[in-house]
């Protein structure tokens, strides 16, 4: 097991999460303050739920995390967090924006860690990466509040500049991170949106 792998899968389970993928987002959330204290979080490929008892925590007892996957994920946050709503689904099925909205008005934060089954071809990889994150760019536009933050997770390739391109319009900043938890050789990065800027409110 690589010296870093094995330093962050073993801090991950000192603090009590299934996946040391929790410090990709609690690097981010302590040098950005992306998720605030009793708003609401979408966090989509949940499982097995480190981002979402992570974000429980932040937000406090006022505070709501959905946390969505094609995998069933049921556990408990700690006493005084953020009440967690685990729902079992496909991102694409298309009664999943009606299903939130019959709940939730809209989110403030969406999260997204999600990554396509890896076929070992770097292009056709990066491409299925592609597809989830303007999926989670699609879903943005629909259930994100103005102001709104996203943190989405992308293989990068020759066509991720566009994506990123795409994303700038639709938020105030954009930056692409590589945390210090993400591998080296990883291609793995993450876009992160803040101040979400709907269609109708742009001039």
């Amino acid at each position: 097991m690589r010296k870093e792998q094995d330093y962050y899968f073993k801090k991950a389970k000192k603090d009590n999460y299934p996946a040391r993928s929790v410090y990709k987002l609690k690097e981010v959330q302590e040098k950005y303050c992306l998720i605030k204290g009793g708003k609401r979080v979408l966090d989509l490929g949940c499982h097995p739920g480190s981002w979402s008892l992570y974000a429980a925590s932040i937000l406090g007892p006022k505070g709501i995390v959905v946390g969505v996957d094609l995998q069933k994920t049921n556990l408990e946050g700690q006493k005084g967090d953020a009440e967690i709503y685990w729902l079992c689904y496909d991102v694409y099925a298309d009664t999943l924006v009606p299903d939130l909205k019959k709940q939730w008005p809209g989110f403030h934060v969406l999260l997204s860690d999600m990554a396509p089954q890896t076929t070992g071809s770097q292009y056709g990889d990066h491409q299925h990466s592609l597809q989830l994150v303007r999926r989670v760019l699609e879903l943005a536009r629909t259930i994100l509040h103005p102001k709104g933050s996203l943190y989405v997770k992308v293989f990068q390739g020759e066509d991720f500049p566009e994506f990123v391109a795409e994303c700038k319009p639709l938020f105030e900043s954009i930056k692409v991170i590589k945390p210090a938890s993400s591998r080296k050789e990883s291609r793995e990065v993450f876009v992160l949106g803040r101040g979400y800027r709907p269609v109708s409110k742009r001039k």
